[in-house]
């Protein structure tokens, strides 16, 4: 199926999907140039907002390969929303942390790895959300924002994406 946009410029909803996938992989990538390059190592929240815009990629790739038709699209279309949502309210509480007076903000925390392994997967994530003061530290700007204000964004593109490429024929 072709879709048209305003522009008048044609694409398919693979193309759609497969624009999709490249962004998150643009994002993975960044994430590690700003790590291994520049040195701006992750918390706990930013590692966990990466899981998500993998997990999001991999459904829009899954999405771009297997091309459905309407009732299979809608429901990639539900997944990858679900999941960018997911990773929205994880960005948007990296955000909120970071807007805590710094005497308020949790403790500094153990890593994600011990964090995991000690308390299990259920209880070591809600530790994880609750956030630590690392989260709330802001070590890298872009435009005069943070990168979870720029994660957040992404998700919520991710998600209106998701349901411009679903709901259009």
């Amino acid at each position: 199926m072709e879709m048209t946009q305003s522009s008048g410029i044609r694409f398919s909803r693979r193309t759609g999907n497969l624009a999709g996938f490249l962004a998150c992989a643009g994002l993975i990538a960044s994430a590690y140039y700003l790590q291994l390059v520049k040195g701006v190592e992750p918390c706990p929240l930013c590692i966990m907002q990466r899981v998500a815009v993998f997990a999001t990629g991999i459904a829009f790739l899954a999405a771009a390969l297997h091309h459905p038709g309407r009732i299979g699209a809608r429901i990639y279309g539900g997944l990858i929303s679900v999941l960018s949502l997911t990773g929205a309210g994880v960005a948007g509480r990296h955000v909120w942390l970071q807007y805590v007076p710094a005497e308020k903000r949790p403790a500094c925390g153990p890593g994600l790895e011990y964090l995991l392994g000690t308390f299990g997967p259920l209880d070591g994530l809600r530790r994880i959300l609750r956030g630590s003061g690392e989260c709330g530290v802001v070590d890298f700007t872009l435009l005069g924002l943070s990168l979870p204000h720029w994660t957040l964004l992404a998700f919520v593109v991710f998600t209106v994406w998701a349901v411009v490429l679903t709901f259009r024929d």
